[in-house]
C-alpha cells in the first residue's frame, strides 16, 4: 500500500470516528448518563459490533468523549485566561466559563462526571463512568497547574505549588459547579463572584512571571 492511499484511509477513519463521535453526542445530550451502546449504534445507523470496532468497548467510547469535551473545555478556559482584561475580571471569566459549560449542557456534564442509575431496554446497561471522572479531573487540574506555572512567580517551589493550585482550583470548580448545577440556590453570576472572593486574596498578591504571558 503506497503512502498516498494510507494516508487517504487514515483520513476515511478519522472522518468516521468523527461522525460516530457526534452520534454519541446526540444520544448524550437525549439521555444522559443512561446512554447506551445499543442507542448509539442506532443513532449512527450501524450495528454495535461496528461500534465496538471503531473504539474496542464503553470504556473507549467513554474516554473519546471525555477527551473530546475536554479539550473544548481546556480551549475555552484558556480564552478566557488570555483575554484583555484586568485579573480579577478574568479570574471571574474563567470560573464563569466552566459554570456555563455544564449549564448549557448538563446531560453531556452528567454523562462525564455521574455513574448511570439502572440500565437500558433490551439489556445494555448504561456507561458506569463513576470510575472515569477522576482521571478526567486530574488533567484538567495538571492542564491548569501549567497555566498558573507559566504566568505567575511562586518562587522557588512554584512547580509543586503550581500543581497544587491547579488541582485544588479545578476541585473548588467541581464541586461547587455539581452542587449548584443540581440545587441552583444562588444565579451563577453570585457563584461566579463569591468563588472569586475565596481565590483572590492569593492570586492578587502573586506577581506575573518573567517572560511569561502574564496572568
Amino acid at each position: 500500500m503506497d503512502t498516498t492511499q494510507r494516508t487517504d484511509q487514515e483520513r476515511s477513519a478519522d472522518r468516521r470516528r468523527r461522525e460516530l463521535l457526534e452520534a454519541a453526542d446526540r444520544v448524550v445530550l437525549r439521555d444522559g448518563p443512561g446512554a447506551s451502546m445499543n442507542a448509539i449504534a442506532a443513532e449512527a445507523g450501524i450495528t454495535k459490533p461496528i461500534l465496538y470496532r471503531h473504539f474496542g468497548d464503553k470504556s473507549g467510547l467513554y474516554a473519546a468523549l471525555a477527551k473530546r469535551h475536554t479539550d473544548a473545555l481546556l480551549d475555552a478556559l484558556r480564552a478566557a485566561l488570555d483575554a484583555p482584561a484586568e485579573r480579577r475580571e478574568r479570574v471571574e471569566a474563567t470560573l464563569d466559563t466552566y459554570l456555563t459549560a455544564i449549564e448549557a449542557r448538563p446531560q453531556v456534564y452528567r454523562f462525564l462526571m455521574h455513574p448511570a442509575e439502572g440500565g437500558q431496554p433490551g439489556g445494555d446497561q448504561g456507561f458506569d463512568v463513576g470510575k472515569h471522572s477522576a482521571p478526567l479531573l486530574r488533567r484538567m487540574g495538571e492542564e491548569l497547574g501549567k497555566v498558573v506555572e507559566e504566568r505567575l512567580d511562586l518562587g522557588p517551589d512554584g512547580h509543586r505549588l503550581a500543581r497544587v493550585w491547579g488541582h485544588g482550583i479545578v476541585g473548588m470548580m467541581h464541586a461547587a459547579g455539581d452542587w449548584w448545577l443540581g440545587e441552583r440556590p444562588c444565579t451563577r453570576q453570585e457563584l461566579v463572584r463569591s468563588l472569586a472572593d475565596l481565590l483572590w486574596g492569593r492570586l492578587a498578591a502573586a506577581g506575573d512571571k518573567v517572560g511569561g504571558p502574564g496572568f
